[in-house]
């Protein structure tokens, strides 16, 4: 059964659905989508998630890709911060210690955090992080207690 909608509404939505499917692929987050379109987060949301749903098998992989191949460009940067030597600076000045500059710490960490929200990104596109089911057993008793009933009456 087709769409019961007017065909200027069923374009409009057509057109809104592409529109957050591009605006994500550049970025954006739900939050700013929703602003740019009048929406709220939770419908762009919403929306992104049933045009993926849509999605045939074949573009999901072209879009795997095209992401893999963004987090593989963010990492080269991200890494080339990691191999810099960062030195810190005051009011304009050359901390020194000992006669020589101090190492700053904060790009290496900032950067270190960078590679490992790639990393994180990567894995949840590949599916890596997908839970595993586990069993647990144990030697333990559990006792219960009644209170106000008489177990002999049970019986």
């Amino acid at each position: 059964m087709g769409d019961r909608r007017p065909p200027d509404q069923v374009e409009d939505s057509r057109n809104r659905r592409a529109e957050v499917m591009r605006l994500r692929r550049t970025g954006m987050t739900y939050e700013a989508i929703g602003k740019q379109l009048g929406i709220t987060k939770q419908a762009v949301h919403r929306l992104y998630k049933a045009t993926l749903a849509e999605i045939p098998v074949e573009a999901v992989e072209t879009y795997r890709a095209e992401q893999m191949e963004r987090l593989d460009a963010l990492l080269v940067k991200a890494n080339e911060v990691l191999e810099r030597h960062h030195i810190t600076v005051s009011n304009g000045r050359v901390v020194t210690l000992d006669g020589k500059p101090l190492q700053d710490a904060g790009p290496l960490l900032d950067a270190i955090k960078t590679v490992l929200d790639i990393e994180t990104r990567r894995a949840k596109l590949l599916g890596l992080d997908t839970p595993v089911k586990q069993q647990i057993q144990t030697d333990q008793t559990i006792t219960y207690a009644f209170e106000g009933v008489d177990l002999n009456n049970l019986r």
